[in-house]
């Protein structure tokens, strides 16, 4: 008799001590893209990204691509970063069959936290794939949370002057799921504190007002870069390399550059939205430029 076949399985949470703080990523979802050209450098540098595949013992053709929000416990408040999909591919027809439904709130409820626990929710950017968890039905999916966005980055939503045209439905979205949680928001610039411990840096170029967030406790820190990077080869190895969904190319790029280089020079714990899970690594330097370490078990020992 044959052996039955069960499927792949796949790790969704993970937790680690950083300092006094408990840090927490979870797989709201992912999805298997094509590519990664022409996303990554468009046909001018098609060769380049497959030979950079090729190099690095990865498919050419499509790659893996996880949505990863992050929790912060400081011992007095519930941070969450980011909100994952949500229900838009079920409340947004043109999204459906190009987003996976958000799983968010399920696997937090498997690691022994409900959505009324959450104190803030700040959102790094204003893209779907991070605003998709705020509201389902038109309730917010955690009640009892203020919120915090990035001034800059609701700023360019709420006027809509300038959106090119492949981001026009995403202000539809960010207008239908952000926007009416702005009169509860604290708007923050790079710079500023969220909770102590945590603090807003500058990663604009993605999206017009993308921000990471230095996370610090007890002399351990780490960067929550969001969506700096958004490959672990090509965005790491090859910064210059455009991005489709960038929405400044060249200040993305230039962003990229500065952020590997602080992390790189700082050795600092890095995660990242859409790194290989659970998201955290480390940026080493190279003869060429640089290269993502994953984390292994850095923070456990």
């Amino acid at each position: 008799m044959p052996a039955k076949m069960h499927g792949e399985t796949l790790p969704t949470t993970y937790r680690f001590k950083l300092g006094g703080f408990e840090v927490t990523t979870i797989m709201d979802s992912f999805v298997i893209r094509p590519g990664l050209t022409p996303s990554f450098g468009g046909e001018a540098h098609a060769d380049e990204v497959k030979a950079l595949a090729k190099a690095n013992g990865i498919s050419d053709d499509k790659y893996w691509h996880p949505f990863t929000p992050m929790l912060v416990n400081t011992g007095k408040e519930l941070v969450l970063f980011d909100t994952g999909n949500g229900v838009l591919s079920q409340e947004n027809e043109q999204l459906k069959g190009r987003l996976p439904p958000g799983q968010l709130v399920a696997r937090m409820g498997e690691i022994g936290y409900k959505p009324e626990d959450v104190d803030v929710v700040v959102l790094t950017h204003g893209h779907p794939d991070h605003i998709g968890g705020l509201v389902a039905g038109g309730k917010p999916v955690f009640p009892n949370a203020r919120y915090v966005f990035g001034a800059a980055e609701y700023d360019f939503w709420n006027k809509g002057e300038n959106v090119r045209e492949a981001r026009k439905f995403n202000r539809v979205l960010y207008m239908k799921y952000a926007a009416p949680l702005a009169n509860q928001a604290t708007m923050i610039k790079p710079g500023d504190v969220v909770v102590p411990g945590i603090t807003a840096v500058d990663a604009a170029g993605h999206s017009p007002g993308l921000m990471a967030f230095m996370i610090e406790s007890e002399g351990k820190r780490m960067l929550n870069w969001a969506d700096t990077c958004n490959h672990y080869v090509v965005a790491i190895q090859r910064p210059d390399i455009e991005l489709d969904v960038d929405d400044d190319k060249a200040k993305a790029a230039a962003t990229r550059k500065r952020i590997l280089e602080m992390v790189s020079n700082e050795g600092l714990l890095v995660a990242g939205y859409h790194m290989p899970y659970p998201g955290l690594g480390y940026v080493d330097k190279t003869p060429d430029g640089y290269r993502w370490r994953p984390h292994t078990y850095q923070m456990l020992v």
